[in-house]
């Protein structure tokens, strides 16, 4: 086998190896990356609901003062008898 011959036969080895290194390197990647957006997706989730529910508790709240508002108001336009 001449010296070109060998030479070339090693660039080929060196070169295929590289090339499925590469591959499996990027497909574990690809899966990371997948997996962080599915954990990312379910945080956003988790944070909506918690958003919801801070905003039925505000609504709530909300309600709650404009009757307590509404019957001082109401007390305040009566006329007091003594």
């Amino acid at each position: 086998m001449s010296k070109t011959s060998k030479v070339v036969l090693g660039l080929s080895i060196v070169l295929t190896i590289s090339t499925v290194a590469g591959v499996h390197i990027k497909q574990n990647w690809d899966r990371k990356r997948l997996r962080d957006g599915v954990l990312r997706d379910l945080e956003r989730v988790e944070r909506k609901r918690e958003n919801l529910r801070t905003l039925e508790e505000q609504i709530q709240l909300t309600r709650e003062l404009v009757k307590e508002r509404d019957r001082q108001e109401a007390e305040a336009a009566r006329p007091h008898s003594s």
